[in-house]
């Protein structure tokens, strides 16, 4: 009775150990799925201005957040910002929010050649960031936030007031595109198909070469000269 006794004990002890080590490894898989931060809510690292080596003094870090500093701008000291690394298949997540009557872009897809594409826009597609109130462009069709800037509208429009946070994806896997605002799909369509080239030969982009011809590239955030704030960015490669 002793000897049976010892082997439940030994059997809850073990089975004890068990769950110990799943736990663990649950927690290891957790925080390795793969989730890589582009920014780390305390300096620009990771990041610089297009064509150049180093992020423009205009954009700051504070409280978390990677704002554009329009008001106090100078000359030179702003510009659209790119990832240093580039990316394929890819999720990226990141939160945004504009100031009244700003704009803003979130480019993909963007290649660095400053000897064929003086911008990152010349080679990389757009989500829309947009006070879709207080801006021109708001008036203008697929150029509200989070559309898929001049090729789609967005189908619907779950975006949150300026001054408010906005939480948005950007799905890229194998020619699959899709866009998320607060939780909801907002554009999904197919790259580099017929259909594809026939929407950008019909937009405003169709002079422009070398624009989402690209399947891998960097990460920007668009100067378009209104402050604009993005935080907690992360991407997982896909």
């Amino acid at each position: 009775m002793k000897y049976f006794s010892l082997i439940i004990l030994s059997a809850i002890l073990f089975s004890g150990c068990g769950s110990s080590k799943n736990g663990m490894n649950s927690s290891s898989n957790t925080a390795s799925k793969g989730w890589q931060k582009l920014f780390d809510g305390k300096t620009t690292a990771g990041w610089h201005t297009y064509g150049k080596t180093e992020v423009g003094q205009a954009w700051k870090v504070s409280d978390g957040t990677l704002y554009l500093d329009a008001k106090n701008k100078k000359e030179g000291q702003g510009g659209d910002i790119t990832t240093n690394e580039e990316y394929g298949n890819f999720h990226l997540k990141l939160e945004w929010k504009i100031s009244q009557n700003g704009n803003s872009g979130i480019i993909f897809f963007v290649k660095e050649d400053l000897s064929k594409y003086p911008s990152s826009y010349n080679t990389g597609p757009e989500m829309q960031v947009l006070d879709n109130d207080g801006h021109a462009d708001g008036k203008i069709y697929k150029h509200r936030a989070g559309d898929l800037y001049d090729l789609i509208a967005s189908s619907s429009e779950p975006v949150n007031p300026v001054g408010e946070w906005n939480q948005v994806e950007i799905i890229s896997n194998n020619g699959k595109l899709d866009f998320k605002m607060n939780g909801k799909n907002i554009v999904s369509t197919t790259m580099w198909d017929a259909q594809w080239n026939s929407m950008v030969a019909g937009s405003k982009f169709k002079t422009m070469p070398g624009f989402a011809i690209y399947k891998s590239g960097k990460i920007a955030l668009q100067d378009h000269g209104d402050e604009v704030w993005y935080r907690n960015i992360e991407i997982k490669k896909l």
